[in-house]
């Protein structure tokens, strides 16, 4: 099963995607926030191209385990891609995901070129990677 991951951002989305057998998440791309239905067309089309059976949407949870700011725009942008795409929806919370990205090159010895320099796909993999462990023997 081949999971496409979004983390989405108010200024960019983050995309990561899982080998085929949805055991290993990798970096895909990042792509600019433009609004919510173009946004959810080019996601729908990067799943399509990918050949995704599942797309997973990173939402951020508050400590009482509900969606805060940026959680409910998640699941906004979950139901647009959703009436855009017969391909099933899933939210999964990624707190956190950003600040564990920034480690994550630094940590494989990967040099970026500046260290503001985007880290959004590496955070959907985390999120996808995180799904993936939490899922590792029901998939």
């Amino acid at each position: 099963m081949r999971i496409l991951c979004v983390d989405p951002g108010e200024k960019r989305i983050g995309i990561a995607i899982s080998d085929e057998t949805g055991t290993i998440a990798r970096p895909l791309t990042i792509i600019a926030h433009v609004n919510r239905q173009t946004d959810a067309a080019t996601i729908a089309k990067l799943a399509v191209e990918n050949e995704a059976d599942l797309i997973l949407v990173g939402q951020t949870i508050d400590f009482d385990g509900k969606p805060n700011l940026s959680g409910r725009r998640a699941a906004r942008l979950a139901g647009e891609i959703h009436s855009q795409s017969d391909i099933p929806i899933q939210l999964w919370d990624e707190s956190y995901s950003t600040q564990d990205a920034k480690r994550v090159p630094e940590e494989l010895g990967v040099r970026r070129k500046k260290s503001s320099e985007p880290l959004d796909d590496y955070a959907a993999a985390i999120i996808l990677q995180s799904y993936l462990d939490a899922h590792e023997n029901t998939t």
